[in-house]
């Protein structure tokens, strides 16, 4: 069995930021065709990770009822979240409520290199600060970036600023104004 892939997806705007400085990301809502595609690209993923900020904001998908869903295309992620484990890391979190979810009180290396290598599908690392950790330790596949046009001058940026990526381009789309720029992660 091949090795489970690692990847890392965020929604920023075009100057890189996925927040602006005062903490907003409305900014990043998707469109219906945007929301559809990372659905499709999001349907391989067997296991989220994340810190607890983005749990905090992802857990809206346990809690809200699908029949309160605006459209289909939510109605389809809310399954594909739902399906899918996820692996929070948080020393400040005292517990975990959504279903198909483990708390874990550090990032362990080694502990997601042993998944990517048992896990039966790919492993999606979710906001940029856990994200920076996992990249900076080589443990990242793929970088795809939904590039919104729209520069907000500051905020937390989607990738780590003082570490150095070597990316090569797979994939370029542009999907109602919003650049899709898919990459995997060089090995050195």
């Amino acid at each position: 069995m091949p090795q489970a892939r690692l990847r890392y997806s965020a929604i920023a705007s075009l100057d890189g930021y996925v927040v602006d400085a005062q903490g907003r990301f409305d900014w990043a809502a998707p469109t219906e065709a945007v929301h559809a595609f990372v659905n499709d690209r999001e349907r391989s993923v067997g296991t989220y990770l994340y810190g607890r900020r983005m749990y905090e904001v992802m857990r809206f998908w346990a809690e809200a009822d699908a029949e309160d869903d605006p459209s289909s295309v939510t109605s389809d992620y809310r399954r594909i979240w739902q399906a899918a484990d996820k692996s929070v890391y948080s020393t400040t979190l005292a517990d975990v409520d959504t279903p198909r979810t483990e708390l874990l009180r550090q990032f362990d290396v080694a502990a997601v290199q042993r998944l990517k290598q048992e896990a039966p599908a790919d492993l999606s690392i979710g906001g940029p600060t856990l994200a920076a950790v996992a990249l900076e330790a080589g443990l990242v596949d793929e970088v795809s970036l939904f590039l919104t046009p729209v520069s907000v001058g500051g905020g937390t940026p989607a990738l780590p600023r003082n570490h150095r990526l070597q990316l090569d381009l797979r994939e370029e789309r542009l999907i109602d104004g919003v650049v899709f720029l898919h990459y995997d992660v060089a090995r050195t």
